[in-house]
């Protein structure tokens, strides 16, 4: 039976969770009262520092830890009332590999559709398709330890496909794994959240989250203190930094002629521009060249949603 799509893929409400400590220590509030709604067919980011939450919000979403109070339902299934029934829907990607590196890639992914009642004769069209989607087929007969580090996040993504969850966890996916390989990821993510797959992830590299999700949320000390479109989130921005490259080094008497304006020099050719938001560049350029300078490039200084994230981080 089709899913409802008016039901949420993933509501929290009030979501809570202290880990005991001790005489010494009085425990630590990992999540304080975390309310979320994310509807069927979103890409959504849990972006925050270490420590913020995020991983303590997604083990227990997936089953792994237990929360202290407040309701979690998995496409209108509770987690308390019907544990077995909302795991079924979900399909976990964790930061540690903790699969057996001695045991066969086949092996890893067709067992993990055993725990939800697949036999392997079932499994095998899935598993197949996965390992070959994620260009992994070829080493289906290969131990897990001969794996790069990058085909290992590739197995884990396999091995949480193989049951056709309908929500995909993913935490911190892509750690380590180098830039070439992480937009080939990048690539399967898109194609299968389009194909109708609800994701979930959280990353540390915020351009991931810029680049493939629609909406984010900004957890730091276990509560969500943004959340919103990518659009909105980056139209909250204050200012905007650019990083402008010189054909010619920048000299000191460069610099004086720019005196009250807000450029700054990084390098012999390399300036940084900071724009309060709406302001136009071109004004900028313009003085940039009227004193002799020719621009060769404008960039921005790094990902503009990392600088959404840091200024609301350093507010908190």
């Amino acid at each position: 039976m089709a899913p409802d799509p008016t039901v949420p893929a993933l509501e929290i409400v009030n979501l809570k969770k202290k880990y005991a400590g001790t005489k010494k220590n009085p425990g630590t509030d990992a999540l304080k009262g975390v309310s979320l709604t994310v509807p069927q067919g979103e890409f959504f980011a849990f972006l925050g520092p270490n420590g913020a939450g995020k991983t303590s919000l997604i083990s227990i979403v997936a089953g792994l830890a237990v929360k202290s109070s407040g309701e979690v339902r998995v496409h209108g299934i509770s987690i308390d009332e019907h544990a077995d029934h909302a795991k079924a829907f979900i399909g976990l990607v964790p930061q540690e590999m903790n699969f057996n590196i001695f045991e066969k890639v086949i092996n890893i992914v067709l067992d993990q559709a055993g725990y939800y009642g697949i036999s392997r004769a079932e499994a095998m069209p899935q598993a197949e398709k996965v390992l070959k989607d994620l260009s992994l087929w070829e080493k289906r007969n290969e131990a897990a330890q001969a794996l790069s580090g990058g085909m290992k996040r590739r197995l884990l993504i396999a091995r949480a496909l193989v049951h056709k969850p309908r929500v995909l966890l993913l935490d911190e996916p892509t750690a380590g794994v180098d830039v070439e390989l992480r937009r080939g990821m990048w690539d399967f993510l898109r194609e299968l959240n389009e194909s109708g797959t609800t994701i979930i992830l959280t990353t540390h590299y915020l351009e991931e989250a810029e680049q493939l999700c629609r909406r984010v949320a900004i957890i730091n000390q276990g509560e969500i203190i943004k959340e919103g479109t990518v659009k909105e989130l980056l139209t909250s921005l204050s200012s905007v930094t650019l990083l402008v490259d010189t054909k010619e080094p920048v000299l000191l008497s460069n610099m004086e002629l720019l005196r009250g304006y807000p450029i700054t020099k990084i390098d012999e050719t390399t300036l940084e521009v900071k724009l309060e938001h709406n302001q136009p560049a071109n004004d900028i350029f313009r003085k940039l060249s009227s004193i002799g300078i020719n621009i060769m490039n404008v960039r921005n200084s790094g990902s503009r949603l990392e600088e959404v994230f840091v200024s609301l981080v350093e507010k908190k």
